[in-house]
């Protein structure tokens, strides 16, 4: 162990700071019931944006990414397609200002908006997102809860403090006792402070994470200067054809059997796969989590699209700062490092753990892992915090006490979140490792969300029947081909996958009437969507002549398409810096620069509400 007083000092007066932190803001929080879940909606996007970037700043993910990084050089920037992360570039440009006009709480809510409030198919739609949002909402918690104890325990072996535990801990279970005591103070400052606490607390964190990334960086440049990285031909470009053509034989061979054991080594239909169900998961909006409350907790739809815009531009840079620093310490250094797995093998996810532990020095250590046991801090309380939203908002108050006043309320949330996050804390317990949770959310539950809130969106006809049969068609089917097809990345039965649902969608919807021509018409002139809307368009402009339609499709497409490459700028900026690669540097300032002022015209100063 590593750790010296300092880091450790660094480390105990950051989470102390959560606690009195939650503490003070509990008063704040208890004013009403839009102030705990959404701050009031009086935040500023620019709080929120960075509340949201911390939120996405997760260790688990920089695990797998610094792993990539290191495996796939600068071709890694195309990897977390698969999430996507270019969503963010849709909810940027126009899915996030439409989400806030409806001034739901919730993503259940917001289908009153847009199904209505009454009806068999109205209560099915409302059931399967409350469902869905609370079982995503479990499912990562117990992600975050299972990673963050396996990284904890790299840096302080349970050897070093099991004489002053007064009960004995099995070893399969030392991650979880970990994941426990940092879950408590999580739990502590986001169930008394609410959102108050857990903006202020992520802008923290945020401020943390930066000083450390930027240090891991300048530590790797200054490792790097005149030595030369031994990697594959093809590593340090972004560029691809149908093969990947990197051979990493006779260099490190177990990242060869890493490429092939991801399936990656067609990368060109890997690509085209990545992006036919990217952009249909973009097109779909926000999912029901931390990020749909973040964006329903602005002031205004137009601050809504600032906010999601800022995440881009104020995490990539950062974060890509660590991965690239710690992937480059890692190839200079690879045979110094312990990368087992246990059987034989390499585990590259121990690049960022193993480089953070031996290159770090004293202090620098401490940050880093103050913000990266924030990051565990900021994505769990976000997450909680819009399980407790659909569990207050979606269940107790619909269903057992519609008429509950304020006090009762926050009591509720308090009790909710107690239950929530001893419910993840279980399932955590249950699951074998932290890829089986991930695995079971992205295709079990995510590859079952697509379709249906695409044509929510999009297509007049399609109504709350048809959102409840596309959903438990995808959801079930993902679940049944994650069986059958088990050892298969799921984005290559995606395809399949996504025509069952649109099925079920197709055959809910024209099954059941419309929805009620009222709520129609009031959505789309409050919403004001483009796309197939011509019958209700031509119901609005009958009541109010003076209605004007949105004709923004080419605009928000064409920003989407400059949104994307300037999200992939950001993203390899600082992979160029720390390589000190100056002409692909300038070539990308220069790219970025271009997009960043057309996209003050076309984008910027054309926000309204």
């Amino acid at each position: 162990m590593k750790l010296q007083f300092l880091d450790i000092a660094i480390i105990f007066t950051y989470l102390l700071g959560m606690l009195m932190l939650g503490w003070f803001m509990r008063k704040k929080a208890r004013l009403s019931k839009e102030n705990y879940l959404m701050g009031g909606k009086k935040l500023p996007w620019y709080l929120l944006g960075l509340s949201d970037a911390s939120d996405m700043f997760d260790i688990s993910g920089t695990m797998w990414m610094v792993a990539l990084c290191f495996v796939y050089g600068v071709k890694s920037l195309w990897i977390p397609w698969l999430w996507p992360v270019f969503n963010q570039v849709f909810n940027m440009m126009y899915l996030s200002k439409w989400l806030r006009r409806s001034n739901a709480t919730t993503g259940a809510e917001w289908l009153g908006t847009r199904f209505g409030l009454t009806g068999k198919g109205v209560q099915g739609s409302h059931t399967v997102v409350v469902a869905f949002a609370l079982i995503g909402c479990l499912g990562f918690l117990a992600y975050g809860f299972v990673g963050l104890g396996k990284f904890i325990e790299i840096f302080v072996p349970w050897e070093a403090v099991k004489n002053y535990v007064p009960f004995n801990v099995a070893p399969q279970y030392v991650a979880h006792f970990y994941g426990i005591i940092f879950t408590l103070f999580a739990v502590f400052y986001s169930v008394l402070g609410g959102m108050h606490s857990i903006v202020i607390g992520d802008v923290v964190k945020y401020i943390i994470m930066t000083v450390g990334c930027i240090a891991i960086a300048v530590i790797a440049m200054q490792h790097l200067h005149g030595k030369t990285l031994n990697v594959p031909h093809g590593w340090d470009n972004p560029f691809f054809g149908w093969h990947l053509d990197m051979n990493w034989k006779g260099i490190v061979d177990d990242a060869m059997k890493k490429i092939q054991g991801d399936g990656y080594g067609m990368f060109g239909i890997f690509f085209m796969m990545m992006l036919f169900k990217g952009v249909f998961a973009s097109l779909a909006g926000p999912a029901p989590n931390y990020d749909m409350q973040k964006i329903l907790s602005t002031r205004s739809p137009k601050e809504a699209s600032k906010m999601t815009g800022f995440v881009s531009l104020i995490l990539l840079p950062v974060r890509y700062s660590m991965i690239i620093g710690l992937a480059v310490l890692g190839l200079l250094y690879y045979n110094q490092l312990n990368l087992n797995d246990g059987s034989g093998g390499v585990d590259f996810e121990k690049v960022l753990p193993a480089t953070i532990n031996q290159f770090l020095p004293v202090g620098i250590l401490g940050l880093v892992l103050t913000g990266l046991f924030g990051a565990f801090v900021g994505t769990f309380s976000g997450t909680l915090n819009a399980a407790q939203a659909y569990f207050v908002n979606d269940v107790y108050l619909k269903y057992v006490n519609p008429s509950a006043n304020n006090k009762k309320i926050i009591s509720v949330n308090y009790l909710s979140g107690i239950i929530i996050v001893a419910a993840g804390i279980f399932i955590g317990f249950l699951a074998k490792d932290v890829n089986s949770i991930l695995q079971w959310i992205v295709s079990g539950l995510y590859g079952g969300y697509i379709a249906a809130n695409v044509f929510k969106w999009y297509w007049w006809r399609f109504n709350a029947h048809g959102f409840f049969w596309g959903m438990f068609a995808g959801v079930a089917g993902a679940l049944v081909f994650s069986k059958l097809f088990q050892g298969i990345e799921f984005l290559y039965y995606f395809p399949l996958l996504f025509l069952i649902s649109i099925a079920g969608c197709l055959i809910g919807t024209f099954t059941a009437p419309p929805t009620d021509s009222t709520v129609l018409k009031k959505f789309y002139s409050t919403v004001k969507p483009w796309g197939f809307w011509q019958p209700v368009h031509e119901m609005v402009v009958a009541d109010d002549p003076t209605f004007q339609p949105n004709k923004r499709f080419k605009l928000d497409m064409f920003n989407v398409v400059l949104g994307i490459i300037a999200q992939c700028c950001l993203t390899i900026l600082p992979m160029y810096v720390v390589l000190w690669m100056k002409m692909p540097l300038l070539i990308t300032v220069i790219i970025l620069a271009i997009i960043i002022v057309i996209l003050k015209k076309t984008w910027w100063n054309k926000l309204e509400d």
